[in-house]
């Protein structure tokens, strides 16, 4: 072959790559959904819940097909198991010591012993798979597996501290946070001594005590943001993404403002550590996944760095402590926002559902994250009405009886929000209007719509303690309709409609208190 002919050869086969790797982004981007449901789970209890389920021990790699089954029939999306990471022995020391936690293990567990109790998962001792949930190889064999059922799997990933007897802290001490003489003596709760004589600072959010179990990485220093960009792209041979534990910590700003005079010698760098590391990881990856644990108004600061969701706790509080008002008008104030934060109930962080919102307000709570725009996340035990919060540190988790009828509301809900138009569709708020002069019930409703080719779905919430009733400006065609059919998925009732009634004044709505519709709606 000629020269020339070698060039234009090369030139050829690298403009194919170039496409290649395009197309590889969208085709991946497209198998996505755009508002995907999350499942989490602590790794530790659910494997031991199967295993006791089977009568066998089993690992992650060796989960039952069927099981992964359920999941993938009920609308989940992404499976984060949390806590797969390898435990830390002085983490465990910790908190065999610690009487404030005892309180907590025997709240969850009256029974509980030594023997229950490891180190917490967010003081990581090193980044490779917990021997006690399966061989190494096993998790990338538990990421085939889910993706085999259209699962993708999401890992913990932490930024901001690493555990107190990390190999770092004794090979790279310059990685972390030190405290000088007059630093300890200022705080001596904030520092500890390694066995090679630095004081070395604990993670900490500022609003709490530190972190005793866990040392404070210094997020200035370019050797360490590689080497926990080099942590990322070995998560990503084994994972489809991250949940970024306390994200914004890893903030340049935020690490300033935390750590103050304390790190005034130190060099700050011009770029955001996550803006470094999503690139590094997208060149690999471009499907990867970013989820960020992320609170104090920076979720926006966060998703212009590179994240594809954001977790949202106002929501949380305004579904737990406000009115219908004040949700609407939340709602009415971010719908000009983009679509990607994450909507929760419970998590491992969170006390119960319905034990913090109570019975009946949970499940429309849970209701309202479940069909809103963004990803939603469901916790393990959360469809069957589990009470108990269970402190990360438990390895055993006690006897919490299944409800069944919360169960069967969960089935329905998520075959409900499990459609398409839900997850690829458009979504409305609607404004609710008085049913008739003087009755001011309408206020404690939500209501909202979703649109996808021919598929409209109505969302209307009463989450309120009193009956409501009120009327809504559903979308209507103008033409060429005798009837609206509305099938309630919740009830499987079907209620017909004169579609003049309904232009002109608008949907009639009553509900019952803490009673939802989640209406079908076609038109003949």
């Amino acid at each position: 072959m000629a020269a020339r002919e070698m060039v234009e050869s090369i030139k050829m086969a690298k403009l194919l790559e170039g496409y290649r790797d395009l197309i590889e982004f969208f085709t991946d981007r497209a198998n996505m959904r755009r508002y995907p449901h999350l499942y989490e789970a602590n790794a530790c209890l659910f494997l031991r819940r199967i295993s006791d389920k089977y009568n066998r021990p089993i690992s992650l790699a060796k989960i039952p097909e069927e099981e992964w089954q359920l999941f993938s029939h009920l609308g989940i999306n992404l499976v984060w198991l949390m806590g797969v990471w390898q435990r830390s022995p002085n983490s465990r020391q910790k908190a065999l010591l610690d009487l404030a936690l005892h309180q907590e293990y025997k709240r969850a567990l009256p029974d509980w012993s030594a023997e229950d109790i490891a180190g917490s998962p967010y003081a990581i001792y090193a980044y490779s798979l917990e021997p006690s949930l399966g061989k190494a190889e096993e998790l990338a064999q538990l990421k085939s597996n889910l993706n085999r059922h259209g699962m993708a799997l999401i890992l913990d990933f932490v930024p901001n501290h690493v555990a107190i007897d990390h190999q770092w802290t004794i090979s790279h001490p310059e990685w972390f946070v030190q405290g000088k003489d007059a630093d300890v003596d200022d705080h001596p709760e904030w520092f500890f001594r390694t066995k090679t004589g630095f004081y070395l600072a604990h993670g900490r959010d500022p609003n709490f005590p530190p972190w005793a179990d866990t040392a404070q990485l210094n997020i200035y220093s370019a050797d360490l943001r590689e080497a926990l960009i080099s942590e990322l792209l070995r998560i990503i041979e084994v994972a489809d993404g991250v949940r970024c534990d306390m994200a914004m910590l890893a903030l340049n700003d935020v690490f300033s403002n935390i750590w103050g005079e304390i790190i005034k010698s130190y060099s700050r760098p011009e770029n955001e550590f996550w803006a470094e590391a999503i690139r590094q990881v997208r060149k690999n990856r471009s499907d990867f996944l970013f989820i960020a644990e992320v609170y104090w108004g920076l979720e926006k600061r966060l998703q212009e760095l590179g994240f594809d969701f954001t977790y949202n706790k106002q929501l949380y509080e305004k579904l737990r402590y406000s009115n219908s008002e004040g949700i609407y008008n939340y709602l009415e104030s971010d719908a000009q926002q983009p679509k990607r934060s994450v909507y929760f109930v419970e998590n491992h962080d969170e006390p119960r559902a319905i034990t913090a919102f109570g019975r009946e307000r949970s499940l429309m709570a849970a209701t309202i994250i479940a069909t809103l725009p963004g990803l939603r996340l469901f916790y393990d035990g959360q469809f069957e009405g589990r009470h108990i919060q269970i402190p990360v540190q438990l390895l055993r988790e006690p006897k919490d009886n299944v409800d069944s009828e919360i169960k069967q509301f969960y089935n329905r809900l998520l075959g409900f929000s499990n459609n398409s138009a839900l997850h690829e569709g458009e979504w409305k708020l609607m404004e609710a209007d008085r049913a008739w002069d003087g009755n001011e019930s309408y206020e404690n409703l939500l209501a909202w719509t979703w649109h996808l080719d021919t598929h409209t779905k109505v969302v209307i919430v009463n989450y309120s303690p009193n009956p409501a009733q009120g009327r809504f400006k559903v979308p209507v065609p103008e033409a060429n309709v005798r009837s609206i059919k509305l099938l309630d998925e919740l009830t499987s009732i079907t209620y017909i409609r004169d579609p003049d009634e309904v232009r002109s004044q608008g949907l009639y709505v009553a509900l019952e208190p803490y009673h939802a519709h989640l209406f079908n709606m076609k038109t003949d």
